[in-house]
């Protein structure tokens, strides 16, 4: 006889930690420079289990789920996180939901999913409900800051590892695209797909023309927020006049559904894109997801690829995932339990282990303690 469902479990309380993790060096793309990354570690507990959720952003988002997130979830039934999404969402009201409000919002959501997960014994992804059982990924980093070798280093060593998708960041000195788009293509051979990211550094008829030469010259198939992600017509203009072949991606800065819709309903984008970390969560990613199926568009991850491989693979429409630098290595070095990618570059959750598996290695962590 199968055991009964918990049906009457609260959540107790929030618990709220951030760190601070400097890079592997200086890093920039086409519009920033940075050298650390802060991530906020959220932690809601219900019986005897712990969910864990977490965002890239400012420390600023951990006191703000303290001061606004908690008393508003503490209470509340541990198994329905879309009901107390729509509770936060109300909460966040004043302060302003889009930005650092969602950011919050969406560490406390990815916990919460966690946490449903686990009480009920099953996988994150299964308590999403599976469209795919695994999410495809591509290797993203090649900075702007990067030495031609690293560069050229880096991309390879994804291919070599079987990942038939690479990304590297362009257009801070476009001039020295050139080479750098060279080396690159020299070194992973045709085959594998390249993409770039300009981060909106470039004006429409930058765009314009470097559009058709990352097209024609290095063969890439996917160009990311060529303009601001805010130039809604310019993305458009790309998307209409952009070449046969390379698509035109945006979202990350999406946070509310109405900031998805607004790239849709103007066809600003050929492949939508959506931040777990910034979106509202898993909640979140799943709402953009079907949006992006209404219009008939594929959704792809952006970033923190532990909690999107769980996310994504309750989307239908499902392109791909970015496997990012920077959070590969900090997932890595901040919890156990993290997933690896498999033949055919992609990342399989782990359905041997409720929730989405992760374990935060604490004693390890304290050193990079905000």
């Amino acid at each position: 006889m199968a055991s009964a469902v918990r049906t009457d479990v609260a959540v107790e309380r929030l618990d709220v930690s951030a760190y601070t993790i400097p890079t592997d060096g200086p890093e920039s793309d086409g519009t920033f420079e940075w050298d650390s990354t802060t991530i906020v570690v959220v932690e809601a507990y219900a019986g005897d289990e712990v969910g864990l959720g977490y965002t890239y952003a400012d420390a600023a988002a951990g006191k703000l789920v303290e001061s606004k997130l908690a008393d508003v979830v503490g209470g509340r039934d541990a198994l329905a996180p879309r009901e107390t999404w729509t509770a936060m969402g109300e909460a966040l009201r004043n302060v302003g939901r889009p930005g650092v409000g969602f950011m919050a919002l969406s560490a406390v959501d990815s916990a919460l999913w966690d946490l449903r997960a686990r009480l009920l014994d099953v996988p994150l992804v299964d308590a999403i409900g599976r469209a795919h059982d695994c999410v495809p990924i591509y290797g993203s980093g090649g900075f702007c800051s990067y030495s031609l070798e690293r560069l050229a280093d880096q991309l390879a060593g994804w291919v070599e590892q079987g990942i038939p998708r690479v990304k590297m960041k362009v257009s801070r000195e476009p001039d020295e695209d050139v080479e750098r788009m060279n080396v690159v293509r020299d070194e992973i051979g045709d085959e594998p797909e390249l993409y770039v990211d300009s981060n909106g550094a470039l004006s429409r008829k930058q765009a314009l023309y470097w559009l058709d030469r990352f097209a024609g010259e290095w063969g890439v198939t996917w160009h990311e927020e060529p303009v601001s992600s805010a130039d809604l017509d310019g993305l458009h203009l790309c998307c209409e006049r952009g070449p046969e072949g390379l698509d035109i991606a945006a979202g990350e800065y999406a946070f509310v559904p109405r900031d998805f819709l607004n790239l849709l309903e103007v066809r600003a984008v050929d492949c939508l894109q959506a931040d777990v970390t910034r979106a509202g969560g898993i909640t979140g990613v799943l709402a953009a997801g079907a949006l992006a199926d209404g219009f008939g568009i594929d959704l792809s991850g952006h970033c923190a690829p532990q909690l999107s491989a769980h996310a994504l693979c309750g989307v239908t429409r499902l392109r791909h995932l970015e496997y990012f630098h920077d959070h590969v290595r900090i997932e890595s070095m901040l919890f156990d339990g993290v997933l690896e990618p498999q033949e055919g570059g992609v990342l399989r959750p782990d359905r041997t282990r409720a929730g989405h598996g992760l374990e935060l290695k604490r004693q390890e962590a304290e050193r990079w303690s905000v």
